[in-house]
């Protein structure tokens, strides 16, 4: 028996037959998600179960036994049509499967109902042909219970004393069906059509009961959303060739296509849990169809398909397909070239595949979670990965550890340049104060370290040696895991993934560099962390921050020029510091190579560079420090003011990196060296920080003969800088914006201290959607930096914008600073690929 298009039109007012709703314009607000699914896999020429949709609204029709015989004799033609070679029969009927979707995803609708059409007429012959008797019982029970409970008013206490007396569904199913009609003072009924009545009363009386209006309530949905239903064909065949599974394209460990699920013989049954089943290469007739369907759903998709099938006489249809929620990254990465490769997406939607934050997790270890981990502490998310080690609470204690070859991670109040080598040495920090920008998640951040800062829960005992939060007290010693991503800290040993990135990653960002127009420089301060750069792709160094080359063994060098008691001592300690950074400046320029280099002269807090009480020389010396005490050093004497104050230091770094170039340059190379001054407010400040720089490359050439070639700039990080834009470029050739002081100064907050107090409180009452620190604000910051941009190319229209805050590395306020048209973006050396990737997304999104 055949079915013209005609006839089945004419059945469609109240059932749309999979594959119609799609050319009549229907959409998931009539059809529900999965009736449009189900059209979408028609239209694809994939093989589905034959099946209809009643639209929302209309599923209470089915109540009426005449309106349920014509949905099911149109379920009889499509299936014949369909992949069904016979009309039912006593012996092989086609019994049905309900279930239903909303007008968008829910996780909580009623659960799907089977085998609708089986009775005492049909079950032996059933039985017979399928040769097992228990899926068969199994699913008619919980059938049986559903409709009971949800139709026929069988009281649910009733039900429950019946499944504890009747554990075995073959002896549950004949007690239900006499505890039904004792009930209802009627049988069963055998009529399918009156069956699927029951079933769709049973369904919408679930959606609408109370439990239902919780779960619309739970998830934000509107109390009166409607429900489509979905009637499907359920023609059963010998059990040893029939069944169903599920099955995902690919390996989500590596990425790689590589179709793998589970198939359970039999029929399928109400339970959702039908126990782990048997490998997906069981499947009657093998899996080759599944290649045929992936290869057809990843490209439409654009994602790793996910499948729910079903096997009848070795015949495979769908059942469900989609797009995997959450595959990974390392997935999507894959996924993603091997599309482009095969020519199924342009290169540029590959991009588009992968979001920046996600490719984190392939840039850095991680913790792998099991759900019975002791959450000992959390904090600010500063440096992102994963380690495990001894806990050390002062800096000496985690050089000796790390020493000994164990893994230490330092846990400290806060953290000076003087804890630089201990910072080096442990496998992460964790600190009880301080913010995102504080100077224990910067150095982390360089030197690739998690690490969590602001955890203000941890109470440190040094006296005791120990760490208390949340009423768990560790000792020193102890081991924690830290996770630098999330910003939480447990007790004892996580396992850890380690950081995979794979090839497929390193092509895509090939592709993301063609796409993208905005530069991608890194923030390092020496050789190693310049180098780490360049090998995942930046183009150069925005900011290389001069006094973190003066931390660890080199910190004695700027404390006495701070505190030199004499001119001459003064003097003599500038020599100093000066062949200090030529050393440092050469090693750098040598791997900067013929990149650029922005470098900024001093710029820091002169408390963080004094020596700690009780490790003064002596008392005079000690006297001189207290006189240097500044009630807000962050506000205080630093970058050019010190510099205006102390006249011999820039030109003394700046001697000291023009006769670095020198040296390099002999050697071939010729690093294009860009000069900032920060902290300018004055554009006064400026012109005089650089004649002092012009006067050490004067100095230069005359005693080397080698005129050195540089640019001098200046750092906006004050308002007062940006609304000055236009001045400071009459002598600045370079403005590059510190976005960390700039959000500091702008709003008035303390960084360090308002990210350990009153920020959570902000970000959970709405006054923040976001930490200003961490995600550029567009209103005011942003306003800051555009007009001050404008300002600056209607004075110098060929000067150079770019930005070195730590916001360079944030996929949103890059988005942002694209807009704008900034020349580049300077981030943490591990955060150049996230930055690589997001730039393409903002030229991608911009349209240009």
């Amino acid at each position: 028996m055949t079915l013209s298009d005609n006839s089945v039109h004419s059945y469609t007012r109240a059932a749309v037959p999979y594959g119609q709703g799609r050319g009549r314009g229907l959409g998931a607000d009539v059809l529900g998600v999965h009736g449009v699914e189900m059209d979408n896999l028609v239209a694809l020429g994939l093989p589905v179960v034959p099946g209809l949709t009643v639209p929302i609204g209309s599923g209470s029709g089915l109540e009426n036994r005449e309106t349920a015989n014509t949905a099911i004799d149109l379920l009889e033609k499509l299936a014949v049509r369909g992949i069904w070679p016979a009309t039912r029969t006593e012996r092989r009927p086609m019994l049905m499967h309900l279930r239903c979707s909303a007008p968008v995803p829910v996780s909580a609708l009623p659960p799907a109902i089977s085998v609708i059409g089986l009775s005492n007429r049909n079950i032996d012959a059933l039985v017979e042909v399928i040769g097992r008797d228990r899926d068969i019982y199994d699913s008619w029970a919980a059938n049986l219970r559903f409709v009971a409970e949800g139709a026929l008013g069988v009281d649910v206490d009733d039900l429950d004393d019946l499944d504890d007396d009747h554990p075995d569904s073959r002896a549950r199913v004949p007690a239900l069906l006499d505890l039904i009609e004792e009930t209802t003072g009627a049988p069963y009924p055998a009529d399918p059509a009156e069956q699927l009545g029951l079933a769709a009363k049973a369904m919408l009386a679930r959606w609408a009961s109370p439990r239902g209006q919780r779960a619309r309530k739970a998830l934000s949905l509107p109390d009166d959303l409607g429900i489509a239903l979905h009637v499907r064909a359920l023609r059963l065949g010998s059990w040893n060739e029939s069944g169903y599974g599920s099955a995902i394209s690919r390996d989500l460990e590596t990425g790689k296509y590589a179709p793998h699920g589970v198939f359970h013989l039999g029929v399928r049954r109400t339970d959702p849990n039908p126990g782990p089943g048997e490998p997906l290469g069981q499947v009657p007739g093998g899996v080759t169809i599944l290649d045929q369907i992936f290869a057809t759903l990843e490209p439409h998709l654009r994602g790793v398909a996910e499948v729910e099938f079903e096997v009848r006489d070795r015949q495979l249809a769908l059942l469900s397909a989609g797009a995997l929620e959450h595959p990974g990254p390392r997935a999507v990465t894959h996924l993603a070239v091997d599309l482009a490769n095969d020519h199924s997406i342009e290169r540029s939607e590959a991009v588009r595949m992968l979001e920046p934050d996600l490719m984190q997790d392939l840039l850095h270890a991680q913790l792998k979670l099991s759900g019975n981990e002791e959450l000992l502490a959390q904090g600010l998310p500063a440096s992102p990965g994963a380690a495990i080690g001894e806990i050390a609470l002062s800096s000496e204690r985690a050089l000796q550890v790390a020493g000994q070859g164990k893994d230490v991670v330092l846990v400290a109040s806060e953290t000076s340049p003087a804890d630089v080598p201990a910072l080096l040495a442990a496998t992460a920090v964790v600190t009880s104060n301080g913010g995102l920008a504080s100077h224990a998640a910067v150095v982390a951040r360089g030197a690739g370290r998690p690490a969590v800062c602001g955890a203000t829960s941890l109470r440190i005992d040094l006296t005791a040696r120990t760490v208390t939060a949340n009423g768990v007290t560790m000792s020193e010693g102890d081991v924690v895991s830290v996770n630098g991503r999330t910003g939480d800290i447990y007790a004892g040993a996580v396992m850890i993934r380690p950081a995979e990135p794979s090839p497929e990653l390193e092509v895509l960002l090939g592709w993301a560099d063609e796409i993208r127009e905005l530069g991608i420089r890194t923030n390092a301060d020496n050789a190693e962390d310049a180098a780490t750069a360049f090998r995942l792709g930046a183009e150069g160094i925005g900011l290389c921050r001069t006094e973190h080359q003066f931390m660890g063994d080199q910190l004695p060098l700027v404390q006495r020029l701070v505190l030199a008691e004499s001119e001459a001592e003064e003097i003599e300690a500038i020599a100093a510091l000066t062949t200090a950074q030529q050393s440092d400046f050469t090693d750098l320029l040598r791997v900067v190579g013929n990149r650029p280099i922005t470098v900024r002269l001093l710029d820091a807090p002169l408390h963080e560079f004094l020596p700690a009480d009780g490790q003064y020389r002596d008392a005079a010396q000690a006297e001189r420090a207290a006189a240097t005490h500044e009630s807000n050093p962050m506000l205080g004497l630093r970058g050019v003011r010190f510099a205006m104050v102390q006249q011999r230091l820039y030109p003394a770094q700046a001697e000291a990196l023009f006769r670095a170039w020198v040296t390099v340059n002999a050697e071939g190379l010729s690093p294009v060296l860009e000069v900032m001054i920060p902290l300018v407010s004055l554009p006064g400040e400026l012109s005089k920080a650089i004649t002092q720089v012009d006067s050490a490359a004067a100095a230069v050439a005359t005693d080397t003969g080698v005129k050195v070639p540089y640019l001098v700039g200046s750092m906006v990080e004050t308002p007062r800088a940006a609304l000055l834009a236009a001045s400071l470029t009459a002598d600045a050739e370079f403005l590059s914006f510190g976005t960390n002081d700039l959000t500091q100064l702008t709003y008035g907050f303390s960084r360090d201290d308002v990210e350990k107090t009153m920020l959570a409180h902000y970000l959970d009452h709405g006054l923040l959607t976001d930490s200003p620190f961490a995600v550029l604000d567009r209103d005011g910051v942003g306003a800051l930096v555009t007009m001050a941009a404008e300002r600056a190319r209607g004075s110098r229209p060929t000067v150079k914008l770019g930005v070195c805050g730590e916001h360079g590395g944030d996929p949103e306020s890059i988005s942002f600073l694209n807009s704008i048209g900034l020349d580049y973006v300077s981030c943490s050396p591990r955060r150049v690929p996230v930055a690589r990737l997001a730039a393409a997304h903002a030229t991608l999104e911009s349209g240009r």
